[in-house]
């Protein structure tokens, strides 16, 4: 691949090694890498070991340029290797893919970014924007892509714009649709991840609504880069004792998603706002895949899955809890919903379909020979 001139050479630069832990910057990194057929990549990983997520590297035909890690993706030490390993990297490849959130230290990034890297066109894909304040200061790396209308309207407003749109993608071979479990009583799988306690308020308005169902809470914190700590297990068990919640399983880890989707009936995703995460969750499009209907607060981001979804009014657990109790009681809804799901994760998020806009993006940025801000 790389002896053919007419295949560009493509640094992809994340602020996480592609063979670390599962983040959304990482998860679209993975899923372009191993998707394009169009460029050889080069990526980074972990100077020793892997935590248990492969590598793209050789179905993509790249090749890997190591860090070391220690503590928490986007630490400032992992940034000032990213920056240095990426800018001295530029100077061997044709284009430069950013897939980097803004964070806390991205404005600082931005700015050094032209001093140090070789004057490559760049385009740099926006998983999440953990809060709007850090883009003061922030200058584009270059062409800048949002994965939600929302997201680019925040950017366009900070003066990144134009922005395209392109959708996160989701490898639907790990996720084959399941029939319904016909557990009893169906299992309702919370995502905590900043909305634990709203999840856990509209749980109890479907129990007293008359809803039976186990709940199971994943209360991992807003992972993703968020600040938060870890919800405090006895604090959130309070509050289900206090809603009537007595059938309740709370989870830290998962160790086995596909087979977790599998035993549910409904994921119930309903925080507040999305801190440190894509635009769309991995886990709402592995649920989806799986044909398992999502009730989602009803933030913009989430404005792309239309009537795929349910959603509920932001802090508003009385419709949202309302919503679960009618969609387990309707097996014909449920029905609909998961077939809706899985359809439209094909039709819109299949690695195929966000390869060929960034493909298109490429050969754009390759010709008009646009560089880094």
């Amino acid at each position: 691949m790389a002896a053919d001139p007419r295949v560009p050479r493509v640094l992809i630069l994340t602020g996480e090694p592609l063979d670390g832990p599962e983040g959304p910057a990482s998860d679209l990194a993975r899923g372009l890498v191993r998707a394009m057929p169009y460029a050889e990549y080069l990526w980074l990983r972990r100077w020793w070991g892997t935590s248990g997520t492969s590598a793209p590297g050789r179905a993509a035909g790249g090749r890997a340029l190591p860090v070391v890690t220690r503590g928490r993706p986007l630490s400032r030490p992992l940034w000032a290797q990213v920056a240095a390993v990426g800018a001295a990297a530029s100077h061997r490849v044709d284009l430069v893919h950013a897939v980097i959130p803004v964070g806390s230290g991205f404005a600082t990034f931005s700015r050094l970014w032209p001093r140090l890297a070789a004057r490559r066109p760049v385009l740099h894909t926006v998983p999440s924007v953990v809060d709007p304040a850090h883009l003061w200061g922030a200058r584009p790396l270059g062409r800048t892509v949002a994965m939600s209308g929302a997201t680019a309207q925040v950017l366009a407003a900070a003066g990144f714009g134009p922005v395209d749109v392109v959708g996160p993608v989701l490898r639907l071979g790990p996720w084959p649709p399941r029939p319904r479990a016909r557990r009893t009583p169906p299992m309702v799988l919370a995502l905590g991840d900043g909305g634990s306690e709203e999840a856990l308020l509209a749980a109890g308005v479907a129990a007293r609504a008359g809803a039976r169902f186990q709940l199971v809470l994943v209360a991992n914190g807003q992972g993703g880069g968020g600040h938060a700590g870890r919800p405090d297990e006895d604090a959130l068990r309070a509050i289900a004792a206090r809603e009537g919640l007595l059938d309740m399983e709370v989870l830290r880890r998962i160790s086995d998603m596909p087979g977790l989707l599998a035993a549910a009936d409904v994921l119930l995703y309903v925080p507040r706002a999305l801190v440190g995460r894509a635009d769309v969750p991995a886990p709402v499009l592995q649920a989806l895949a799986t044909g398992r209907p999502v009730i989602l607060s009803d933030l913009p981001q989430f404005a792309a899955l239309h009537d795929t979804v349910l959603r509920g009014p932001v802090a508003d657990p009385h419709r949202t809890g309302h919503l679960l109790r009618e969609l387990l009681d309707r097996p014909w809804w449920w029905e609909h919903l998961a077939e809706r799901g899985r359809a439209v994760v094909e039709e819109r998020f299949a690695p195929e379909r966000a390869a060929e806009a960034y493909a298109d993006l490429y050969r754009e940025l390759l010709v008009g020979g646009g560089q880094g801000a």
